[in-house]
């Protein structure tokens, strides 16, 4: 199945310049959107993950599909003041601002093997932060998974030794 086929060019957002990869045609289709699921999947049973941090907001959808695939436990890193008990911050850049990731404290332990999920990979500010915050628990990430990789942008650049698997380059 060709999944870029399912992901729409969208010019000029969210502002002037950018050019967003809508996956909103892909999470239509059943079909697309588990092969895409399963495309994501391959690479990972190997790593023997214990969770799947998946990253607001679209990184909850393919997220939570891996970790129901995985049988494995999901949580969610959320924007600031979205969670309701004690939180991690991390500070990110992104291609067009600023932002935080927050996880509850006590998301992971040490030993848990955190898989990170998000739907694309620009910059690598965001993923970077997720890293740090699965770090601050004591927990190892064991690899970020996505749908989309900007090669671009280089955001593998910002994720030195943290294994990256996509499904579709751009």
């Amino acid at each position: 199945m060709n999944l870029k086929s399912f992901v729409r060019d969208v010019p000029d957002f969210p502002k002037p310049g950018v050019v967003f990869k809508d996956i909103t045609p892909l999470l239509d289709n059943a079909q697309a959107f588990a092969a895409a699921i399963d495309a994501m999947a391959e690479p990972i049973l190997v790593l023997l993950p214990t969770h799947v941090l998946g990253l607001e907001s679209r990184g909850f959808i393919f997220g939570s599909a891996l970790a129901h695939k995985l049988g494995l436990g999901f949580v969610p890193a959320r924007k600031p003041g979205k969670l309701p008990r004690p939180t991690f911050s991390e500070p990110f850049a992104l291609e067009y601002g600023d932002d935080h990731l927050e996880i509850h404290q006590d998301a992971f332990k040490p030993g848990d093997r955190v898989l990170i999920v998000d739907d694309v990979l620009a910059t690598g500010g965001t993923a970077a932060a997720a890293r740090r915050l699965v770090e601050r628990t004591g927990a190892q990430a064991v690899a970020l998974t996505l749908f989309i990789e900007l090669d671009f942008l280089k955001g593998r650049d910002q994720l030195k030794s943290l294994p990256v698997f996509s499904v579709l380059n751009y």
